[in-house]
């Protein structure tokens, strides 16, 4: 890249506890899809360990994937004034994110997530402080923005951001949806799917963002794209990813691998993708940067210790095979 590129990440932040259980086991229905986790109600659960990983979340995920790839990547958002909210300012700052834009806030508890480990997957019990979102008066004009997931009371935060990118019409704008987006609906945030030059959803994020089921990810692909988006990416956990760009349908298998824990592959993905598109590579490459960084990400705990530095993951693709590349499916 001939200059500078600066990434901004917005997002809530949080501290996630990984509690690895054993003692437990899974129900699905007659598909095997649409598992629980079960526990005994009532009973001492033992478990084997717990893994704090501070600075976690959509954002901060993603704004890590970025800067270990070399690009000059800061962060928006939101802390309490407590120990947990400058653990994460501390890890930030080690890890070279630009931390300007956090605001600590008094009297508001920084968030703090819970991780059922159980196997390679998790669930996450999780709680968004209700922070007073206000998108800052002054800020450095950010080459890309990166909205992801915010709290329940963030409506009006959503219309100052798209007012911003309107009024910057240069900056490219990718949107991957957390809950609350998702469940706000696209009517409510139709300004912002317009304007998306990027989205990325998992499979099924996009079912619900839709309210369709039962369809195959190439149609949801071109019914999101008819929202605005310039491009749209899927991913499909062990069952690969696709993208399109309203001319052609792209699809990659997952590589094979035996991960260790799941949290944060869909982040790591996503922080690859873009950086690949930040560094002008083409759908295909993007792709599969997307898929080595997710594969890499899973085989630590939590979602930031396994993400790819650019040397790494240039090696890597060095040594992957001939046949393992994007294809155009439709």
């Amino acid at each position: 890249m001939s200059k500078k590129i600066n990434f901004l990440a917005i997002g809530d932040l949080a501290t996630d506890a990984f509690i690895k259980i054993k003692d437990a086991e899974t129900k699905c229905d007659l598909h095997g899809e649409n598992c629980k986790i079960c526990l005994n109600y009532g009973g001492k659960i033992p478990y084997e360990s717990v893994e704090v990983c501070n600075a976690t979340g959509n954002a901060s995920n993603v704004s890590m994937a970025v800067k270990r790839l070399d690009i000059n990547s800061s962060l928006l958002s939101y802390v309490g004034d407590d120990e947990i909210g400058k653990d994460c300012l501390r890890y930030l700052k080690k890890n070279k994110i630009n931390i300007s834009n956090i605001i600590k806030v008094k009297k508001v508890l920084s968030n703090y997530h819970y991780i059922l480990w159980y196997g390679t997957d998790r669930t996450i019990l999780t709680k968004h402080s209700p922070f007073p979102y206000s998108f800052p008066k002054k800020i450095k004009k950010p080459d890309y923005i990166y909205l992801t997931s915010l709290a329940d009371n963030s409506l009006e935060y959503h219309e100052a951001i798209i007012n911003y990118v309107r009024e910057n019409p240069d900056i490219f704008l990718i949107f991957q949806p957390g809950t609350f987006q998702i469940k706000f609906g696209i009517e409510k945030l139709k300004s912002i799917y317009k304007r998306t030059n990027l989205f990325l959803c998992n499979h099924e994020e996009a079912e619900r963002i839709l309210n369709k089921h039962g369809e195959e990810i190439p149609n949801l692909l071109k019914d999101i794209y008819n929202l605005g988006s310039r491009c749209v990416v899927i991913t499909d956990g062990m069952n690969g990813a696709y993208a399109y760009d309203g001319e052609n349908v792209w699809y990659i298998n997952a590589l094979p691998h035996n991960p260790y824990e799941s949290t944060g592959a869909g982040d790591a993905f996503s922080g690859a993708f873009v950086s690949a598109i930040i560094y002008d590579k083409n759908i295909e490459e993007a792709l599969l940067w997307g898929a080595v960084d997710a594969m890499s990400v899973v085989s630590k705990v939590g979602p930031q210790k396994g993400l790819m530095s650019k040397k790494t993951l240039e090696e890597y693709l060095k040594n992957i095979p001939e046949n393992y590349k994007a294809k155009k499916i439709k």
